[in-house]
């Protein structure tokens, strides 16, 4: 990850940037590009082909207090000023995405993988928090509330943390970090923010054009270098207030612990171990078109993905034949070929797929298509299909990240959800089935925040995205996600 080598030529793809001033390789603090030590780099890789995209300032940990201090010193003005002009700033900020949505796409795909059609549904998507929080700022009401006591009036104020400090993952390099920026910086707080070592650059172009939008100096800061030395400091500094966690439910545990003395407010969107079910009155073709988008998505690299399919067993056979024939059809190559399946972001995560098939084999499940690493490149999967995957397998007890799909039957609605909710996971949930009895009695007994009828996607800046259990705390986007930045302020006047 560090290193002081010569560095090579760059990604030839980058020569298709129609704005090169995009591609920063310093991080931004306080108004200014910082480049950190220039004999401590990050390199960054495509990993398609390994091919060298740029690198990154590793900051220290005193860069890291000075950048807090920086955004601490900013909060006043940025907060006392009016949500209107928030929300002008943030407007701008979404227009401008919009506008370079081509070269902010290329970027994401060449530093994550993802198909080049996927990145660019993730700018519209990321683009899209911050065009609703800059209305949302608005309606930041203060509440009257009807009065308990004699010759008082009561009212409820809504109130910025202070600063916040965001840790954004590589899988979703640009609408994680627009999820929560928007709504913090709506809210009247500023912005300390840490992307992953592997994917900064759509996190550096994003402050690139905020700067443009006119965004003050502290008010939004992006720290590159590796999480341990960036963002310890913000655990234990008491200017940090909020801390907004997108990532494996380990490091949330850990966050969680390190933040206690300082008592700080916590959002933690973590892990996902999405059940799929399908009853036997669905309709089959369209929950095996919806079952290939909600696993194969991202590469199957995404919280939301469906990592255990459970098919009722009279239209087991044909559910599992159907997929099997369109996860076949799904092409792989390089995110810039725009196919339906890119490269995964590591080693560890190839070496993740072989282990859990080699579990899953090992205890009866069968394989219908792929199994193997992809001829494309070191780091492509070839989309597979396991089928007859018993409950105790790893690929059913633990998340996949990955292009395999795993498959059971189920023989009655009482043991589908015991085994959907059998898990410390409750992020999302996907259901089908024509029976709107059956689809509300699902939707009450399943244990997660959010449950698909009949469809993929859910996701969008109006809803509350987050988990039950071990899925994380707190909400993000919609009004819930703005207010996780606030603190009620309780008022009391006597009028006598």
């Amino acid at each position: 990850m560090l290193s002081m080598q010569k560095r090579h030529a760059r990604d030839a793809h980058l020569d298709q940037l129609k704005d090169p001033t995009l591609l920063r390789e310093f991080a931004y603090i306080n108004g200014e590009w910082c480049a950190g030590d220039a004999d401590a780099l990050i390199d960054v890789r495509n990993p398609a082909d390994g091919s060298w995209i740029g690198s990154v300032a590793s900051l220290s940990a005193d860069q890291s207090r000075a950048a807090v201090f920086a955004a601490h010193s900013a909060f006043a003005d940025w907060s006392r000023r009016l949500p209107q002009e928030r929300g002008r700033i943030l407007h701008r900020w979404y227009e401008l995405m919009m506008e370079h949505k081509e070269d902010l796409a290329l970027l994401m795909t060449l530093e994550q993988g993802k198909p080049l059609s996927e990145a660019r549904g993730e700018i519209d998507y990321a683009a899209s928090f911050l065009e609703y929080f800059a209305e949302e700022g608005k309606r930041l009401n203060i509440e009257s509330v009807m009065s308990h006591l004699e010759r008082a009036e009561v009212e409820l104020w809504r109130e910025p943390v202070g600063v916040a400090g965001l840790i954004t993952p590589w899988n979703f390099p640009s609408a994680m970090l627009t999820r929560k920026a928007g709504a913090a910086l709506a809210a009247g707080c500023t912005v300390v923010a840490h992307p992953s070592w592997e994917t900064p650059f759509s996190a550096l172009a994003l402050a690139e054009l905020a700067e443009r939008a006119g965004m003050p100096a502290g008010v939004f800061n992006v720290l590159t270098g590796e999480a341990p030395t960036v963002v310890a400091p913000w655990t234990v500094m008491p200017e940090v207030r909020a801390l907004s966690f997108t990532g494996s439910t380990e490091i949330g545990r850990r966050l969680y612990r390190q933040s206690a003395d300082t008592v700080k407010r916590l959002v933690l969107e973590l892990g996902g171990h999405a059940p799929f079910l399908v009853f036997a009155d669905a309709d089959i073709e369209h929950a095996v078109t919806c079952a290939i988008d909600a696993k194969f998505a991202t590469s199957g690299q995404d919280c939301l993905a469906a990592n255990r399919i459970l098919v009722e067993r009279p239209v087991y056979e044909a559910f599992c034949r159907q997929f099997a024939d369109k996860t076949a059809e799904l092409r792989v190559a390089p995110g810039i070929e725009d196919p339906q399946i890119g490269p995964l972001m590591n080693e560890r995560a190839i070496a993740k797929q072989e282990e859990q098939i080699a579990d899953a084999l090992a205890l009866g499940a069968r394989v219908l298509v792929g199994g193997k690493r992809h001829a494309a490149g070191p780091l492509f999967f070839q989309p597979t299909v396991l089928v007859d995957v018993p409950p105790e397998a790893a690929i059913f007890r633990e998340e996949t990240f990955g292009p395999v799909a795993a498959i059971a039957p189920f023989d009655s609605e009482e043991e589908a959800i015991t085994r959907a909710n059998a898990t410390e996971y409750g992020l999302v949930s996907y259901i089908h089935t024509e029976s709107a009895h059956r689809i509300y009695r699902l939707t009450r007994a399943l244990e997660y925040g959010m449950v698909a009828v009949n469809r993929t996607k859910v996701t969008g800046a109006p809803i509350p995205f987050g988990g039950m259990k071990q899925s994380g705390i707190g909400r993000e986007g919609a009004r819930l996600g703005i207010e996780a930045f606030t603190e009620v302020k309780y008022v009391c006047r006597d009028y006598a």
